[in-house]
């Protein structure tokens, strides 16, 4: 049994994903459902999923509970909500009381988008972030390699919240540079309420080409700064398939972390997830 700890979905047309811009996103611009998953998760061996919010819009949250509350394969939701809000600790109450509001494991913002590289260190988002943390629910972080430090900072000054770094914070693939990113990510590893997900590599390399060799800098980054049992596997499908099938995206992960042995291999496709999101 394996765990895919961080996928997406959207409908067209329910609303616009309004960052599917450019023609390299073009093969995005249509709907990915449920049911475009369910079989290529099985196929995979992959029999729970991490359902995880795409834009910041308050309406997504119930529909993904509903979806999760729904669905065989889905087994937690991470959401969206307005972390600078004062009222941010009712409206976590609130969506744990909609349907399917169990589902609810943790919050997200695209701080990649934030022009303040130091965004997460705000006052408002502070006491939003302990809010989360207060509701029992974790933290993932959707950034790029100059706010690491500052996702340092914000983990340091938050003991008690649990912060999920999604696509190793988004490394230079493409470039084959690793610094300053390995060094920032290995200083948030030293921190101990970091977790980091296997995922979204494929992405940031180069989409006309890419190689296990390739990838395998950053994932031994990642596996040697936070150790097995603090990482997950993540397809980041569709977004994905701009690069690789889910299929492969599950079998170049097998292959970056074979080298670690089957107990390792275990906490990255299941181990891990299930503590981190409580599943």
């Amino acid at each position: 049994m394996s765990v895919d700890a961080h996928h997406h979905v959207w409908d067209l047309s329910v609303r616009d994903q309004d960052w599917i811009t450019g023609p390299e996103l073009q093969p995005l611009r249509r709907n990915f459902t449920l049911a475009d998953l369910a079989p290529r998760a099985r196929d995979a061996g992959v029999d729970r999923t991490i359902l995880v919010q795409t834009i910041t819009v308050p309406e997504e949250t119930p529909e993904f509970l509903v979806l999760a509350a729904e669905s065989e394969l889905v087994a937690g939701v991470v959401g969206w909500t307005d972390l600078t809000r004062a009222e941010v600790a009712d409206e976590l109450a609130r969506l744990r009381e909609l349907p399917g509001g169990e589902y609810l494991k943790g919050i997200r913002h695209q701080v990649q988008g934030e022009p303040d590289p130091e965004w997460l260190l705000r006052p408002d988002v502070r006491r939003g972030l302990a809010a989360v943390a207060e509701a029992g629910l974790v933290y993932d972080l959707v950034v790029v390699p100059h706010q690491l430090p500052a996702c340092a900072k914000a983990a340091a000054v938050l003991p008690e919240l649990t912060f999920v770094l999604d696509h190793l914070g988004k490394p230079p693939v493409a470039s084959g540079e690793l610094e300053p990113w390995a060094s920032d990510v290995r200083a948030l590893a030293a921190l101990p309420n970091t977790v980091c997900k296997l995922s979204g590599l494929v992405t940031e390399a180069d989409l006309a080409g890419w190689t296990t060799d390739t990838l395998r800098p950053y994932a031994d980054t990642v596996l040697e700064a936070f150790g097995p049992d603090r990482l997950m596997f993540g397809s980041d499908w569709p977004v994905c398939t701009l690069a690789a099938t889910y299929g492969q995206v599950v079998c170049v992960t097998e292959e970056l972390t074979v080298r670690f042995g089957d107990t390792a291999r275990e906490a990255v496709f299941s181990g891990t997830a299930t503590r981190v999101y409580g599943l």
